[in-house]
């Protein structure tokens, strides 16, 4: 599950605003199994927005995909994310990377997530903490998908 957020709504910073948004995972039957560092990158498409902060976490889900996303969009509301304009600043943004592996896609959900492989800011942490994650439909790792992302190229350690 990958991680962003560029606004720190009531939280003194992006940062302090994702630690506390992890902090809700257990609570919402989904216990973090392990999780990146915080990486920063220029806002994408156009970079003239907030910067970001992201990571990625792997949590066990023992739930099905369609509950797990319904969950995560909990958090993300509790946390004041509104829905706007595609890529807009946002507080939290959480989105299913995988979900054991599943391939499905739904009017609410799409597996694995269709756009992470191109993304650095995403692939950088998953790479991190489970580089050999293999991508189900590509069949590529995680690192090898961020040596070859296309979108945050400037996507780095925050720290």
């Amino acid at each position: 599950m990958a991680l962003g957020s560029n606004l720190p709504g009531a939280h003194g910073s992006p940062e302090d605003l994702l630690e506390a948004a992890l902090s809700f995972f257990s609570e919402a039957g989904l216990p973090i199994l392990r999780r990146s560092s915080w990486w920063r990158s220029s806002p994408w498409p156009d970079p003239s927005g907030h910067e970001y902060r992201n990571g990625v976490a792997i949590v066990e889900a023992t739930i099905d995909p369609p509950e797990t996303i319904r969950r995560l969009l909990g958090i993300e509301t509790r946390f004041g994310r509104v829905r706007g304009a595609r890529n807009a600043d946002r507080t939290l943004d959480l989105d299913l990377i995988d979900h054991g592996g599943h391939v499905m896609q739904t009017p609410g959900l799409t597996l694995p997530h269709p756009r992470a492989h191109e993304r650095l800011f995403v692939m950088g942490p998953l790479a991190e903490i489970a580089p050999d994650w293999r991508h189900p439909l590509l069949g590529r790792t995680a690192s090898e998908l961020a040596a070859t992302a296309v979108a945050g190229r400037d996507a780095r350690p925050a720290s």
